[in-house]
């Protein structure tokens, strides 16, 4: 998860990382002789919404803030098969989720699927969701990858379009509990194929203070720096004062996110550390006074690997899935359904997960590079992975349920005021 007017993190293949001589990673970024960043995040904290000239005009009569019924889009193309190729596809992604061996020539999942289907991929890459927010609201596209906090605003907007999964043949192979996500299915209709996923741990060394709420404490400590980090406040929380009534940490009421932005602010000291990028957070366990970290499974794994003694809370934990959408008006519905077939193929997520250092959706992916991602992450834990606060966009209606809850835009403008 990202940062107002920051850069999403950086990809950095795994192997350079995890490598005979990538091991000394932590020691290195203590000198500054590290350049590259660790795995991708999850949503960025400031998605630019759909543009007021891109919302539709026809009225849901909803209020400010409030999630409005999707605009009813017909899916594309019967469910019957898929279509003639129309021969090209506007793709819209993250860095380092769609490699064509521009970067390596070992991280190539795109050649593939173009001599297979004959639909030349036309690839747009950005870092933030801020980014692809604005390149999917001036550009055309076919197929985008949002994180939760934007996929939840174009489902709102119906800029994207409901899915026939029978077309997508992975998408049987994909646990139950990311196919039901809540930003992903809305009303009975699919609107996303889970493509990676990951989760927010609390890290420390061993003998230190280890329950979730010490993060939170005097001691120096490493945050994600995203308004989502607000959830994990609540998430703790909920543990402590359960008088709060906090159900689902991206859904706050009002008082709810008073008490866990306070939760957040009143022991905040000056070595307390906001991170961005996986080179921040092992500079600041490295090098610094920090010594309990919210982090990835992929950096505890890092730190282990480099002999650093790091252990997890067992605490429950906040996550994220990215997944990949059909536009609402595709230029090349058929192509972008042979795009879908393949991104939630383990052919794809594979290397993918590998890549990035996140967890593939699809199990089937749990082999070659991508087992060290699956193991670390859990993949194949269902019990493990029912108990994931997985995110959604914070919306004033409860995200569809009944009461009152305050929206991203209330978190965003809490979180600028928390980190100055």
């Amino acid at each position: 998860m990202g940062l107002v007017g920051r850069d999403r993190l950086r990809r950095a293949r795994l192997g350079a990382l995890l490598g005979a001589g990538g091991l000394a990673l932590a020691a290195c970024a203590q000198a500054g002789a590290v350049s590259v960043a660790g795995p991708a995040r999850g949503p960025s904290p400031s998605a630019t919404p759909v543009t007021p000239a891109e919302t539709p005009t026809s009225g849901s009569g909803a209020a400010p803030g409030s999630t409005p019924t999707p605009a009813p889009t017909p899916a594309p193309t019967p469910s019957a098969s898929i279509g003639k190729g129309e021969g090209t596809l506007q793709v819209l992604t993250f860095q380092g989720y769609v490699e064509y061996g521009g970067t390596s020539s070992r991280a190539n999942w795109l050649a593939p699927f173009e001599q297979e289907t004959g639909c030349v991929v036309k690839l747009d890459r950005v870092r933030t969701s801020e980014e692809m927010a604005a390149r999917f609201a001036a550009g055309s596209y076919d197929a985008v990858s949002p994180a939760p906090d934007l996929a939840g605003e174009l489902v709102a907007r119906g800029k994207v379009a409901p899915l026939d999964t029978a077309l997508v043949a992975g998408y049987k192979h994909i646990p139950k509990r990311l196919r039901e996500l809540p930003g992903l299915r809305v009303d009975g209709r699919v609107y996303g194929i889970p493509y990676l996923w990951g989760v927010n741990q609390v890290v420390h060394e061993e003998g230190g203070p280890k329950e979730p709420s010490a993060l939170y404490g005097a001691a120096p400590a490493a945050i994600r720096n995203s308004p989502l980090s607000i959830a994990d406040a609540a998430l703790a929380l909920g543990g402590t004062r359960p008088e709060l009534g906090i159900e689902d940490p991206f859904q706050l009421t009002p008082a709810q996110l008073d008490a866990a932005v306070k939760l957040l602010a009143e022991d905040a000291g000056p070595d307390r550390v906001y991170w961005d990028s996986s080179l921040e957070l092992v500079r600041a366990l490295s090098a610094g006074p920090v010594r309990i970290a919210q982090a990835l499974p992929y950096h505890l794994d890092l730190f282990r690997r480099a002999g650093r003694p790091m252990k997890a809370s067992e605490a429950p934990v906040t996550g994220w899935a990215d997944a990949w959408m059909l536009a609402a008006r595709p230029a090349s519905p058929n192509c972008a359904y042979r795009w879908l077939n393949w991104m939630s193929s383990a052919s794809a997520q594979r290397p993918a997960a590998a890549w990035t250092g996140l967890a593939p959706a699809n199990p089937e992916a749990c082999g070659g590079h991508a087992r060290r991602m699956c193991e670390i992450y859990r993949v194949r834990d269902s019990r493990w992975l029912r108990d994931v606060r997985f995110a959604t966009r914070p919306t004033r209606d409860c995200g569809g349920r009944s009461g009152e809850c305050t929206d991203y835009a209330d978190w965003v403008e809490r979180w600028k005021q928390l980190v100055k």
